[in-house]
């Protein structure tokens, strides 16, 4: 690793190495061969339909309550069109997707953010705004390994937060494309599954663990809304990409989802903790929570740092990372949002050596 060379912290994608590029080649010569009508047609808006149906039967659902979309982001952007109007409360947790902030404020909704600790949203916290008169139509959450905080939602707080939306009326859009990307522990039920009074819509996306290029997500709620959203769907789209989602069904029936996603567990855990153990070396006094899985790493630099003022420094060091600000409505002024999916296990250790030396130039 030279000085001249990049090294990014800041996209949250996997690296080409990880990605079964021989497999995602072989799944598209079989779409093509096992259904080159439907490979090639305009198709339906809520998608592929064997996808649909693997998709259905992997949540435990019937296929009329799947919809197969562009991306997990169109996902969201269907379902907000559908349940927020402007002057809506959402709620979101503190920090959250900076693009999940930004599509609810074009939106014009009022939205709250509820702190995030190291079991995920703060539900006590919710409940005392609640309890103060705030009525929410949403609350959006990232139960597992948090973008950007990494952290994952205790089985305690999902029911509590099932129990809240039940009690107060309000849906939770439980946004979940980091569930598969483990390196330790055990999994938590989805709350999609332990829902048993319809309140929640569920979203993923085969982005982390085939990869990003496919582009394919999906929404998985109660079939009105669905067939509601795939009318609107129809309208804009007539259909999503077919052969997307035909090589994505072909891949998934080979068994080579499994595999990616052994080979993107392995990668991600050994990055992770490589990225721990530099942060303590080379930056004793920042403070984190080392993730149990998927692509984050959040990172509280101190009092005294701006990372304003640090991401120009950080420029000149040719290491790119992204400032917490971005995921909050206010504060995370001395906080960093680290991708470790895009650095090899040697990039490591010289991107926080980096990232420390322009800590130093700016105190």
């Amino acid at each position: 690793m030279t000085a001249e060379q990049l090294i990014s912290f800041a996209r949250g994608a996997p690296s080409l190495d990880i990605v079964d590029i021989e497999g995602l080649k072989a799944a598209a010569v079989r779409a093509f061969d096992a259904d080159p009508a439907g490979v090639t047609a305009y198709g339906t808006s809520v998608g592929y339909l064997p996808l649909r149906k693997w998709i259905a039967d992997k949540h435990g659902v019937e296929p009329p309550s799947v919809l197969v979309t562009n991306g997990s982001l169109q996902a969201d952007a269907f379902l907000f069109e559908h349940l927020v109007s402007e002057g809506d409360v959402v709620i979101v947790e503190r920090p959250t997707y900076d693009r999940t902030l930004l599509n609810l404020r074009n939106r014009g909704a009022d939205v709250r953010q509820v702190t995030v600790d190291a079991d995920g949203i703060d539900t006590d916290e919710l409940r005392a705004l609640l309890e103060s008169g705030v009525r929410p139509v949403l609350a959006h959450i990232i139960p597992n390994f948090q973008n950007p905080a990494g952290v994952t939602l205790s089985l305690e707080r999902r029911h509590a937060l099932l129990a809240l939306a039940a009690e107060y009326g309000f849906t939770i859009f439980e946004d979940d494309p980091y569930a598969d990307i483990r390196f330790r522990g055990e999994a938590l039920p989805s709350m999609l599954s332990l829902d048993t009074q319809g309140v929640v819509v569920h979203a993923s996306s085969f982005t982390k663990t085939v990869c990003p290029g496919v582009r394919v997500g999906y929404l998985v709620g109660k079939p009105e809304l669905i067939g509601d959203i795939a009318a609107n769907a129809t309208n804009l789209y007539i259909s999503p990409n077919m052969l997307a989602q035909a090589t994505v069904y072909q891949f998934c029936l080979s068994g080579a989802l499994e595999n990616s996603i052994k080979t993107v567990c392995a990668a991600l855990g050994e990055r992770a903790r490589l990225l721990a153990e530099s942060i303590r070396r080379h930056l004793p006094e920042a403070s984190f929570t080392e993730p149990d899985g998927g692509y984050f790493l959040w990172v509280d630099l101190g009092e005294g740092v701006d990372v304003d003022k640090l991401l120009p420094a950080t420029a000149k060091h040719n290491v790119a990372v992204v400032k917490g600000s971005d995921f909050l409505l206010e504060g995370g002024k001395s906080s960093l949002r680290l991708a470790f999916s895009a650095v090899t296990a040697g990039e490591v250790d010289e991107g926080v050596r980096r990232i420390a030396a322009a800590v130093r130039e700016i105190s």
